[in-house]
């Protein structure tokens, strides 16, 4: 898959599993794996580029006496999940043009 579209779906991906709920960095890397290889080095950057644009937001609380930190989808990252849903029907119809340009 083309790097470019797979860090935009990896973006999305992201705050997907957020909208269901506050995670941490393991647990998203956990989720994520079963639908596309990630590693945590290519997560967190991931986090941070998503935190830099407002679209989630972080708070650390203790788990057997460490602090972990937890990300949580922001407004801004909820829209931006509704507006991927328009753009994978733009996605869908290409998608059909170029399948139907085969047969």
């Amino acid at each position: 898959m083309d790097i470019q579209m797979k860090k935009g779906l990896l973006d999305v991906c992201v705050l997907a599993l957020l909208d269901r709920g506050d995670s941490y960095g393991y647990e998203l890397v956990t989720e994520l794996s079963a639908v596309v290889e990630v590693s945590e080095s290519t997560l967190y950057p991931i986090l941070k580029r998503l935190e830099a644009g407002g679209l989630l937001t972080t708070y650390s609380c203790e788990h057997n006496g460490r602090l972990r930190r937890y990300y949580r989808i922001t407004f801004s990252g909820k829209k931006r999940l509704a507006q991927f849903s328009e753009e994978w029907d733009e996605l869908e119809k290409i998608h059909d043009f170029i399948a139907g340009g085969r047969s």
